[in-house]
């Protein structure tokens, strides 16, 4: 009996430890072998357990590893994921207002501003009150924001916005499809990870895909010799979403910490991506293969005005998507990007 006592005890000890750890599985926007990918993983995937003492875990996986782009907020709701570091724009499909929440084309000038709209600017609570229109109660948003202003991989010259008619590009659907439409480009919506194989084949001529070295180190440059850059569309959002269920089991110490490490990360990683798209760009030009392109002002200022007519109307196609461009609205003229 007494071995039996102490057996019972051991089983419970074990149990509570076991479920005091946290481990927090999240599938990510972007590829296995992109900088973006290796550095989270890399450089801050043990830094949570050490925040937390151990308490809580994270474990990464790459885009469409587990589930479609599109479907992680199923498998958020049904266990299978904890929480997604998804694109926002991926999302499009449920309501227009992920569009402009996702990736405001052209409408911010830096990736930092973005990220101040996430976290200081409202972004956050409309995103939480976005998916809750859409999935009530299903998950928590820990934060948003951008990483870098994406570059353009492209097989043709792409030298303004007359350039652009007749391209066929990959591009999410949605805000960034009418914009290239209304450029006369072509768009063609595809995973990310169909991207290298669809320029081989001449499937797609050009694509918006990711940050300078996120297109370099997945070979995008290897078959799409004229890069643009610094890019003239997108700062993707990126949110970290986390099951509503996980998200109330951890303690508030937790779940502060959880946020600190997201913003820490991100804040981290936008930098370094900056750096490492300046320094590969420095390399390519002196290589001498591959021609990168940066426009003009005037032709930036151009691909503006198209993309704005687009804001209105995606936002003309739903209330959440009113709300949402109305938030970004509000933010840029608090800090003077729009008067």
């Amino acid at each position: 009996m007494k071995r039996m006592i102490m057996t019972a005890a051991a089983l419970s000890l074990a149990a509570t430890v076991a479920s005091s750890e946290t481990v927090l599985k999240i599938q990510s926007s972007a590829q296995s072998g992109a900088y973006e990918y290796s550095y989270l993983e890399d450089e801050w995937g043990k830094r949570l357990a050490a925040m937390t003492g151990g308490e809580v875990t994270i474990e990464f996986f790459p885009i469409n590893a587990i589930v479609d782009r599109n479907e992680t907020p199923e498998a958020v709701m049904a266990g299978v994921l904890s929480g997604d570091l998804n694109s926002v724009a991926y999302f499009t499909g449920r309501n227009p207002a992920f569009a402009i929440m996702g990736d405001l084309i052209a409408g911010y000038d830096s990736p930092e501003q973005v990220q101040t709209f996430c976290r200081h600017g409202g972004g956050r609570d409309a995103l939480q009150e976005l998916w809750e229109s859409v999935l009530p109660g299903a998950m928590h948003v820990v934060g948003c924001g951008a990483v870098s202003k994406e570059a353009l991989v492209s097989k043709v010259e792409i030298r303004g916005v007359e350039d652009l008619e007749g391209v066929k590009i990959r591009s999410p659907s949605g805000l960034a499809a009418t914009v290239f439409q209304k450029a006369g480009a072509a768009p063609v919506s595809m995973s990310i990870s169909d991207v290298f194989t669809s320029l081989e084949k001449g499937v797609i001529d050009a694509a918006d895909a990711s940050a300078y070295i996120n297109n370099s180190t997945s070979g995008f440059h290897q078959v799409a010799k004229f890069p643009l850059y610094p890019g003239i569309h997108s700062m993707a959002m990126r949110q970290f979403v986390i099951n509503k269920g996980v998200w109330d089991g951890l303690t508030e110490d937790q779940q502060l910490a959880v946020e600190t490490w997201f913003y820490a990360a991100y804040d981290d990683l936008r930098r370094q991506l900056d750096l490492q798209d300046k320094q590969q760009v420095q390399e390519d030009k002196a290589a001498g293969d591959i021609t990168v392109v940066d426009w003009s002002q005037e032709e930036r200022d151009k691909f503006r005005v198209l993309a704005t007519e687009a804001w209105e109307e995606t936002a003309a196609k739903s209330p959440e998507a009113r709300k949402a461009l109305d938030a970004h609205y509000a933010f840029m003229k608090q800090i003077g990007l729009l008067e």
